[in-house]
């Protein structure tokens, strides 16, 4: 976007949506025989375990991650990543920040503003829907991102174990 000559980066999606697409990719990358536990995804994504884990368990309820407590506990997908959504997530998300709708409080709001601001979200989670976790796990792959992410998960590890002592 650019206004006056000057680039503008607009973020359309909250700190907390990008973050809960962020672990369900998280989750997809790293699933295994195992679950994968918040402070693991908390560490490879320098985030304390306890933003992370109320945003687990609203996944979990929405049916989009299968947990587990307890001290073996973790997470998984509930469904293949194929059969997951971007744009899924983001409405979770949204739905649990926003539970009350805020209705315009003019004629102008209700008969022109909210029509068009209600077609261009359409069309934005629409866009979402296209993309699955299963394409963006691809992409991290082809991105390398396990590499990269290899130190960061070192220094969890080692944080973890001193804090278990």
């Amino acid at each position: 976007m650019t206004i006056t000559g000057k680039q503008v980066k607009a973020d359309i999606l909250s700190r907390r949506s990008m973050l809960a697409i962020t672990a369900v990719i998280d989750i997809a990358l790293h699933a295994g025989p195992g679950l994968v536990a918040a402070r693991q995804i908390a560490g490879r994504h320098n985030l304390p375990p306890r933003h992370l884990e109320p945003l687990l368990q609203a996944l979990g309820r929405a049916k989009i991650l299968k947990g587990l407590h307890g001290p073996h506990g973790g997470y998984e997908l509930a469904r293949k990543p194929r059969r997951i959504t971007v744009g899924e997530i983001v409405r979770m998300v949204v739905a649990a920040e926003s539970p009350h709708k805020m209705e315009a409080s003019s004629a102008l709001g209700r008969k022109v503003i909210e029509p068009s601001v209600r077609r261009a979200t359409d069309l934005f989670l629409a866009h979402l829907d296209a993309i699955t976790i299963e394409d963006l796990r691809i992409a991290a792959v082809l991105a390398r991102v396990l590499e990269a992410e290899a130190p960061n998960e070192q220094a969890a590890d080692n944080l973890s174990a001193a804090n278990d002592e």
